[in-house]
């Protein structure tokens, strides 16, 4: 059965253009699912199985302690899967055609408040080159919602700073274009003038962020670092991958940006999945209250 994981990912791969990260985690949530088939049912054909045996699968994720986020996604993985099986006549029947995903509560994404922003973008040493580097991802991140996986990606070549533009490469090699703002373009210009250089040396490159051994700098190593410097400076909230961008999103909403705007430069298919930013902080709503209510 497992060959057909590798022709399933082939086609995420090739003709749908999803990326390495996404093919990772697809790899592993079918795997998953076709060990317990093979260990715990023993079923040797995806021919023979059927609904319930699925749903059981479904049932031990619970039991193993895996929250509601994470069984929906590998049973959003295998539906996908078993789809592909019936378009390419591999199999004839699907046994997911009836299964519903579980119902999910909309989590409102941690963010960063302004003043733990300036805080965190002010932490580099920017008399230091990996200060000037560091400042400049904070900067980037901050001021146009890219994912972390995209801004590593980037290359000097996506970057208009006479226009204040950047070009992303997003999810299923979406591009999109993201506006700049001044301060990112001013950490930017003195990264790129002063830091990259020493990042480069001598090596002829087009990654826009780099190591000290001259490569690209991965999404963990990004990660890693605003970890560090945000608990240099004693934020105590838990600092995730996406809280710059979240905390992008939910900034703009609250400034007056329109849904469909942000939609566009976070690089949403869906502007549902824009929604979830449209939380008001409590602040904002007594400030409201104590401005229009007539007995405040």
């Amino acid at each position: 059965m497992h060959e057909f994981i590798d022709i399933f990912l082939n086609y995420l791969s090739v003709e749908r253009g999803l990326s390495k990260n996404t093919i990772i985690s697809y790899r592993h949530d079918l795997q998953a699912y076709l060990d317990y088939l093979k260990d715990k049912r023993h079923v040797s054909s995806l021919e023979k199985v059927n609904k319930n045996q699925i749903i059981d699968f479904m049932l031990s994720l619970k039991e193993a302690g895996l929250n509601a986020s994470s069984i929906a996604r590998r049973l959003a993985a295998i539906k996908t899967f078993y789809r592909f099986l019936i378009r390419e006549k591999i199999l004839k029947d699907n046994p997911t055609s009836l299964l519903e995903s579980p119902k999910l509560w909309k989590k409102i994404p941690q963010t960063l408040t302004l003043e733990e922003i300036e805080t965190l973008i002010a932490q580099p040493d920017t008399r230091s080159m990996s200060g000037l580097r560091d400042r400049a991802i904070i900067e980037l991140l901050y001021a146009t919602g890219m994912r972390v996986s995209e801004l590593s990606q980037l290359k000097v070549s996506d970057i208009s700073m006479d226009v204040g533009f950047l070009r992303c490469l997003g999810k299923g090699n979406k591009e999109r274009i993201i506006p700049l703002g001044r301060k990112a373009i001013t950490s930017l210009k003195k990264y790129i003038e002063k830091a990259r250089p020493h990042f480069l040396k001598g090596h002829s490159n087009n990654v826009l962020f780099l190591s000290r051994l001259h490569r690209r700098v991965s999404r963990q190593s990004i990660w890693k670092m605003i970890k560090k410097h945000a608990s240099r400076c004693r934020i105590k909230k838990e600092i995730r991958p996406h809280i710059l961008r979240h905390s992008f999103a939910t900034h703009l909403l609250e400034g007056g940006a329109d849904l469909r705007s942000v939609q566009e430069m976070l690089g949403h298919s869906d502007i549902s999945t824009t929604q979830i930013y449209t939380h008001i902080n409590k602040d904002r709503l007594k400030m409201i209250h104590r401005q229009f209510h007539p007995r405040p």
